[in-house]
C-alpha cells in the first residue's frame, strides 16, 4: 500500500474524555450483522489499521474477537502500530451480567483480543435479557424482565472493579435512555466516560445526545449511515439483521437533505452522514469491507467540512426513525419494542 492510500493518524481529530485520555473522532465497527463472516470482518480490521484507523469497536457477541485479536497481535509484532496507539473497545453481553460473570467475560475478551487491557468496556444492553443468536424478531425469552436499577448496578459494580484492576481504562454504557441514566448515574462510583447509541441523520436523538454531553459522557454513534438498503450495500455498509427491519424505515442515504449536500460536495451520501456525525460531536463507528470505502470514511474527517448552513439543514433530516428496535429483548407482557425505550419519560415496567 502506498501513502496515497492511507491517512496519517496524527491528522485525524481526537476527543478528550471527561475522565482523561483521548479517543479518535471516528472508528471502525466490527459488527458484521448476519451477513459478513468473522474472516471478512477481521480482514477489514487489518486493512483499516494499515490505512490509519486507530479506533476499533469490538464486542464478544459479534463472534469475531479471536480473529480480530490475531490481527492486532500481528500488527504489533510487525511494527505496523503500537498498542498505545490503538483505542479498542469491548462489551459485556446480556448473558454475562451475573455475579462474577462480568469479570469472567472481560477476561475472555482480553484473551481473545490478545490484549493486557481494553481501552473502554461497555455494558452492551442495560438488562440481562438474552436471545439466541440469529433468532427471529418475534422470539421471546420467558426469563426476560424490565430494567431494574438495582440489577444494573450489580453489573456496574463489576465494571468498576475491572477499572480498579487496570483491565479496562474507561467505562461505557450502551442502549440507554434518559430515565435509565437518571436512575443509575447518581449511584455510580465511576461514571461512564462514553455512551453508545444509535445516531444518524434520520435518527438524531437530540434529547439523549444533549443529556450525555451535559453530563460529560462522550456519545458514540452506531448505524452512522442509517439503514443501508441497496445503496448502503454498494458502499459496503452491513445490512441490519432482518428482525429489525420494518416497512416504515427510512434510508438516510435517500433523505433529500443528505442527497442535496452530497451532490454539492461531490461525495457519496454516506460521507455526508459521517461528516455530520464528526462535526456534531459524536464518534461514528462505520464498517466496510472495501478499502476504498473505509479510506473515504476516514478522510472525510480531515477535509472539506460541512458549512454551518449545511449542518443546520441536516437538523431537518431527522425522521425519528429508530432502526435497531431491540424487540428480541422484550419481557413477557411488554406491548412492543417501544417499551424498551421509555418514550413517555419513565422507565417502562
Amino acid at each position: 500500500m502506498n501513502m496515497a492510500e492511507s491517512v496519517n493518524p496524527a491528522i485525524v481529530p481526537k476527543r478528550r474524555l471527561s475522565d482523561g485520555g483521548e479517543i479518535p473522532c471516528i472508528g471502525m465497527g466490527t459488527f458484521g450483522s448476519d451477513h459478513f463472516t468473522a474472516e471478512q470482518v477481521s480482514g477489514a480490521v487489518a486493512g483499516a489499521i494499515r490505512c490509519g484507523y486507530r479506533l476499533f469497536d469490538c464486542a464478544s457477541v459479534y463472534g469475531n474477537e479471536s480473529l480480530i485479536g490475531k490481527v492486532f497481535a500481528d500488527a504489533f509484532s510487525e511494527g505496523a502500530v503500537r498498542r498505545g496507539e490503538l483505542f479498542i473497545t469491548g462489551k459485556v453481553w446480556n448473558d454475562r451480567h451475573g455475579r462474577g460473570e462480568v469479570l469472567a467475560a472481560c477476561a475472555e475478551s482480553l484473551r481473545d483480543l490478545r490484549l493486557d487491557y481494553i481501552d473502554a468496556y461497555f455494558v452492551h444492553w442495560p438488562f440481562a435479557n438474552y436471545h439466541a443468536p440469529g433468532c427471529s424478531g418475534d422470539s421471546r425469552n420467558p426469563d426476560s424482565r424490565p430494567f431494574r436499577a438495582g440489577d444494573f448496578m450489580e453489573t456496574w459494580r463489576q465494571m468498576e472493579r475491572l477499572h480498579d484492576m487496570g483491565l479496562v481504562r474507561h467505562l461505557g454504557m450502551s442502549n440507554m435512555t434518559i430515565p435509565k441514566l437518571e436512575a443509575v448515574l447518581p449511584l455510580c462510583r465511576i461514571r461512564p466516560a462514553l455512551i453508545e447509541m444509535e445516531l444518524h441523520p434520520g435518527f438524531q436523538q437530540p434529547e439523549l445526545f444533549g443529556y450525555a454531553v451535559r453530563h460529560g459522557i462522550q456519545p458514540v454513534g452506531f448505524c452512522p449511515v442509517g439503514s443501508p438498503s441497496q445503496i448502503g450495500r454498494a458502499v459496503g455498509s452491513p445490512s441490519r439483521p432482518d428482525r429489525d427491519k420494518a416497512a416504515e424505515d427510512v434510508s438516510d442515504l435517500q433523505i433529500p437533505e443528505v442527497v442535496e449536500i452530497a451532490k454539492a460536495h461531490r461525495v457519496h451520501p454516506a460521507v455526508v452522514c459521517l461528516k455530520w456525525a464528526v462535526q456534531r460531536g459524536q464518534i461514528p463507528i462505520p464498517f466496510s469491507l472495501k478499502e476504498s470505502h473505509y479510506i473515504a470514511n476516514l478522510k472525510c474527517t480531515t477535509e472539506d467540512p460541512l458549512t454551518d448552513e449545511e449542518m443546520a439543514k441536516l437538523k431537518t433530516a431527522d425522521r425519528d426513525c429508530r432502526l435497531i428496535k431491540g424487540q428480541v429483548f422484550l419481557w413477557p407482557g411488554a406491548a412492543d419494542w417501544h417499551a424498551l425505550w421509555d418514550e413517555d419519560g419513565t422507565i417502562t415496567q
